[in-house]
């Protein structure tokens, strides 16, 4: 893998995050809704997402072990805050003469599909990325996840295929003062987005106690 590191794509011009879909950074607190995001995942899904079969004692013991402080992760809220899109940006031991790399994992829950979250957890992920010096984004999945595939080569990655697996890389310039500004708007944005999702279903569960009506919850 440290061989295609060093000779990973470049894209003609920078993969850049857009405002169309909200993306928060995640911290020790979202724990509970990233264990219920990954859940809700059926068994296909969990398997493209891990590359094998994931019971929910092994997503347990995943999410217990997500370091918040080593990896960065982000995330996509519908609505009613569930967690429909969330990534993984795990940093990559640095190995002398190589890239600084870190590598990208996404899932997006059925109801959310379609409506570029993923695209928005890697544009996102990939301006981070430049803002934290690291020099190639990375990806790997197995060969038949038509939805990773296509969200890597939409964002011009390299893509090689070997043995039913799928890995994708993409050459990330340096970060300059565009992209700091640029990521600091995103975060503003989600926020910002939050508070109104946040303020706009705490009025609807005061409504449907109010009118006696039972308040839903996804399950």
């Amino acid at each position: 893998m440290h061989n295609k590191l060093a000779n990973s794509h470049s894209p003609s011009k920078p993969y850049m995050a857009g405002l169309a879909v909200p993306v928060r950074e995640l911290h020790a607190n979202h724990r509970d809704e990233i264990l219920r995001h990954f859940l809700l995942l059926n068994e296909e899904d969990r398997r493209l997402r891990f590359g094998t079969q994931t019971p929910d004692e092994v997503i347990h013991h995943y999410v217990e072990s997500l370091d918040f402080d080593k990896d960065t992760l982000f995330g996509s809220f519908d609505s009613q805050l569930n967690l429909i899109g969330m990534a993984h940006l795990a940093y990559l031991p640095k190995a002398k003469g190589l890239p600084v790399a870190a590598e990208f994992g996404v899932s997006v829950l059925p109801d959310g599909r379609g409506q570029g979250i993923g695209t928005a957890l890697l544009a996102r992920a990939a301006v981070h990325s430049r803002n934290t010096r690291i020099e190639t984004l990375f990806v790997h999945c197995l060969a038949n996840n038509r939805a990773m595939m296509h969200l890597a080569q939409k964002a011009g990655m390299r893509v090689e295929y070997a043995y039913g697996d799928a890995d994708a890389y993409l050459k990330l310039p340096p970060a300059n003062p565009g992209t700091f500004v640029e990521e600091a708007t995103n975060e503003q944005w989600a926020d910002f987005d939050y508070a109104v999702k946040e303020n706009f279903k705490r009025s609807n569960d005061v409504w449907s106690w109010f009118l006696g009506k039972p308040i839903v919850r996804p399950t």
